[in-house]
């Protein structure tokens, strides 16, 4: 499975999930993740929002294999949840 985490710098929360996400890639064979500095791609909010189809107020945003996850919070239940972590 592939994680597609949607962040920017300096904030803590994007950091965790990239951290978690690390984790994951070396303890698992069956997971693998990328990380856009939404900054540096150019990527606003607003185009997240047409992705998730919902309003996106903060980041990181995760999903996983084209499944949108939520948050850090999220991200990390549903690692809980779906893979035994």
């Amino acid at each position: 499975m592939l994680a597609v985490i949607f962040g920017r710098p300096g904030c803590p929360w994007c950091v965790r999930a990239k951290e978690l996400a690390e984790k994951l890639t070396a303890e698992r064979d069956d997971f693998n993740f990328r990380y856009v500095d939404i900054q540096a791609e150019g990527i606003t909010k607003a185009d997240l929002e047409k992705t998730v189809g919902k309003p996106v107020e903060t980041v990181p945003q995760i999903f996983v294999d084209d499944q949108h996850i939520g948050g850090f919070t999220d991200f990390n239940a549903w690692t809980k949840a779906n893979l035994a972590w």
